[in-house]
């Protein structure tokens, strides 16, 4: 009876099913088509979490009700919703991280900005690390996965946002302590001076290119997390460049992410403010953005 009802919608194997929704998807206006083969790695991630498999394979028969809801999760992204939020959570280095809405969306492109922090915090005796702009906790979450003994601090002016890092945090079981603050705002005073490493991911989008954002960008993503409404986007990096040497240590490192026609401006921010060894260092598996690096010489 089930094959019977099956075969009256239409039931299809996995690869079939993805042929349209690839096209439908790559059809869609609301979409910003970066990266080459988007729309399939995002076709088969949905069907995936529709079908409830890890593992998808071409020949894999779809059942009736499955592919419905599959049907209505692909309308909802060709709509411009981002597949994190259609799922709820993005997988980030390996970590499940809640994904709610009014909070910034978690994207595997700044996995690079948690990398090169881990880079410099692990051989460090007891480090301590501050995420600032932390959202729901992403950076600082996978900084506390990966370094052991680390103390870390994540700070957003959105409570939302901190909200949601503090049930990441919980339920991953991971030591972080978030902060409802501007910049370092709400961060314990005994961190002045003895922070290892800030990790910065900010709102760059000068004032006026907001209305200019790919529709899923402008649509799903709070405003405050898009830009800090100056004139250039560089308003927070500032504000946190100029902040950062009252809480690094000597040798302490400042890592900002940012897109690649932020970067020469940002690096220059952070020269200005008396930082050393400052560069542009770029994913080479994404390529869209860059993390701008710079030691504070003491």
């Amino acid at each position: 009876m089930e094959h019977l009802r099956q075969v009256a919608f239409g039931a299809v194997k996995a690869s079939e099913v993805l042929e349209g929704s690839i096209a439908t998807l790559k059809a869609s206006r609301a979409i910003d088509h970066w990266q080459r083969g988007r729309e399939r790695i995002e076709a088969e991630d949905l069907l995936q979490h529709a079908l409830g498999v890890g593992d998808l394979r071409p020949d894999l028969e779809v059942p009736a009700g499955a592919r419905r809801r599959y049907e209505r999760l692909i309308a909802r992204r060709a709509a411009g919703e981002p597949v994190q939020l259609i799922k709820g959570y993005a997988v980030f280095r390996g970590l499940e991280i809640l994904a709610s809405p009014g909070v910034f969306v978690p994207r595997d492109s700044t996995e690079y900005l948690a990398e090169q922090a881990v880079r410099r915090l692990i051989r460090r005796r007891r480090p301590i690390a501050v995420d600032l702009a932390t959202g729901g906790g992403t950076v600082a979450l996978a900084i506390a996965n990966e370094v052991d003994g680390v103390r870390v601090h994540g700070t957003d002016i959105s409570a939302a946002a901190i909200r949601t890092a503090r049930r990441n945090a919980e339920r991953l079981r991971l030591r972080a302590t978030f902060h409802v603050g501007d910049v370092y705002g709400g961060l314990p005073r005994d961190l002045a001076g003895n922070v290892d490493v800030v990790t910065l991911h900010p709102p760059y989008v000068a004032r006026g290119e907001v209305r200019e954002l790919p529709r899923e960008i402008r649509r799903f993503e709070p405003v405050h997390t898009l830009t800090d409404k100056s004139p250039d986007g560089l308003g927070l990096i500032g504000r946190s460049t100029a902040g950062a040497p009252d809480w690094l240590k000597a040798g302490g490192w400042l890592l900002i992410e940012v897109s690649p026609d932020r970067a020469r401006a940002t690096a220059t921010v952070m020269r200005r403010a008396g930082f050393a060894d400052v560069r542009s260092t770029v994913d080479r598996g994404f390529k869209v953005t860059r993390v701008l690096v710079g030691r504070w010489p003491g």
